[in-house]
């Protein structure tokens, strides 16, 4: 489909004052919606009234935190009648010092639409022409090259959406089509004309949580699917260690009133069914990483919900600072700016991703294992005869996801306890939530990396069970999950270069290409 099709037949997300949610932010991420800005006539009067109070109360009072003197600790200094023009100009100048790799396309697009939402609500006092301008830039596909290091979460993310506003003004570089290229001249080749802040402009762009709060919107989106992959594998990785199935019973688990660990156990349930399970020489308790998986993967799948309305709230604030009453006609100086509830969700989401790894590699280590892998060729080597002599299987992956998995429990460690006092103690205490939120997404990664490491694992490991035990054929969804990797993925009957098929595999997971659990 051509680009222009695109654009006619992707929905639409309005950003007024109505609520936004994670897959809104997500779906303008990866392109598969646009972001329009309401036309409503009342809601546009609205920011229209904010503005337009700010202009008065300079004429009249002539003292704006913001405006009319210099940011943080230089609150203090007041700034001459004349410059107070170029001080937006200056935030975001000074501002530019980020580093590190630049945030990903998909992330960037994010990252546009959660400021668009907190600016829409109608309290930062920024003109519609702003608002406007931001729609602009994501419908051009211009997006600003936004670096991921510097924020330390409040006031806000104001290194990174220095660059933002930069962009909103002409100014610095973007992706375009891939490359990156001057905003000035992709500006100019799009017809959009670089805006000229207005006075509390820079301020209300770059003083807020719209980058962790996209981070987070990715986040979630991608942690909610592998708490259902991960419950696939645990059913693969059970019937390929040939367990037992009882471990998952209903009443067993009403006993213990979890309700995401519950529903965990249901979907293992209808994966294995237990008449299946009736037969000799069975082991009586699975191992834990089988035994316990819901009450592993239960722990994420429980915390969803929170993490949900932590994340939501967040992307539905004015958190910016002072917020303005355009109908009280009221500057209120607050702390809105800080990123507490981002930062605690990451850093307890990251915990429990990171647990899932963590899960995945000790039923791995049971699965290559001929000591614990009940008849199964170690190393789940297809090989046969006398080349099995030469052949080692998942031997080399069990180690990579071993080193996948240690990473991934080294980066637990809580980016918010580890608060500095920055900007001469004015920013004495901070949320460090930006860092917590790409900690997270490093987490997930690897924990993704893992599990494309397990889909090889059990597509062998089942395929390997149905030629040891033929009169123990598995469940239907099983069988489809196996027919489904299969057309990606073939047996390992002689080793190979397992990357590309690694590979391939991530890039399912993150399209979500498998329907799990419906």
């Amino acid at each position: 489909m051509r680009p222009a099709d695109l654009k006619t037949t992707r929905r639409a997300v309005r950003f007024d004052r109505e609520r936004l949610s994670i897959e809104d932010i997500v779906a303008i991420a990866h392109g598969e919606a646009g972001a329009t800005l309401s036309d409503d006539p009342a809601f546009r009067a609205m920011i229209a009234r904010g503005a337009d109070f700010l202009d008065r109360l300079l004429r009249e009072d002539g003292n704006i935190y913001g405006v009319t003197t210099g940011y943080g600790d230089s609150c203090t200094v007041n700034v001459p009648a004349e410059l107070v023009a170029e001080l937006p100009h200056h935030l975001y100048t000074y501002h530019g010092c980020g580093l590190g790799e630049y945030f990903d396309p998909a992330q960037t697009r994010a990252i546009l639409a959660a400021r668009l939402a907190s600016l829409s609500k109608g309290y930062s006092g920024v003109s519609v022409e702003l608002l406007l301008q931001i729609t602009r830039l994501l419908d051009a596909g211009l997006l600003p090259l936004i670096p991921s290091e510097g924020s330390v979460g409040a006031s806000g993310d104001l290194t990174p959406l220095s660059y933002l506003a930069a962009v909103l003004c002409g100014e610095r570089e973007v992706w375009r089509d891939g490359a990156q290229v001057p905003a000035a001249e992709a500006l100019r080749a799009a017809g959009i004309a670089p805006l000229r802040l207005r006075p509390k402009e820079g301020l209300a762009i770059m003083n807020g949580t719209a980058v962790m709060t996209a981070l987070a919107c990715l986040a979630f989106d991608r942690a909610e699917y592998l708490t259902r992959l991960c419950t696939r594998i645990t059913a693969m990785a059970s019937y390929t260690l040939d367990g037992n199935a009882h471990h998952f019973d209903e009443v067993l688990f009403a006993a213990k009133p979890h309700a995401g660990m519950q529903n965990v156990a249901a979907w293992l349930r209808s994966d294995l069914p237990t008449e299946q399970w009736e037969r000799n020489g069975k082991r009586l308790q699975d191992r834990y990483s089988i035994r316990c998986a819901p009450h592993v993967i239960g722990v994420l799948a429980d915390a969803l919900p929170f993490f949900r309305s932590s994340i939501e709230n967040e992307l539905n604030s004015a958190n910016d600072n002072p917020l303005i009453d355009p109908d009280g006609e009221r500057v209120l100086h607050g702390g809105h700016f800080y990123g507490g509830h981002i930062a605690f969700a990451m850093d307890g989401m990251k915990n429990a991703v990171a647990n899932l790894a963590d899960l995945l590699d000790r039923q791995m280590a049971l699965m290559v294992d001929s000591r614990y892998n009940h008849g199964l060729p170690a190393n789940l080597s297809g090989a046969s005869g006398p080349r099995a002599a030469i052949n080692h299987g998942l031997k080399a992956l069990q180690i990579s996801v071993s080193a996948w998995t240690a990473e991934a429990l080294k980066l637990t460690m809580p980016a918010s306890v580890f608060s500095r006092s920055t900007e001469c103690h004015n920013q004495d205490k901070v949320s460090m939530g930006t860092i917590a939120a790409r900690d997270c997404l490093r987490v997930l990664q690897l924990t993704e990396q893992v599990v494309a490491a397990l889909l090889i694992t059990v597509r062998q490991g089942v395929w390997l069970r149905q030629q040891a035990n033929p009169e123990l054929p598995p469940h239907a969804a099983i069988t489809r999950m196996l027919a489904e990797l299969g057309a990606d993925v073939a047996p390992v009957q002689e080793d190979r270069r397992l990357e590309p098929d690694l590979r391939l595999l991530i890039e399912r997971i993150r399209a979500k290409a498998w329907e799990l659990y419906v």
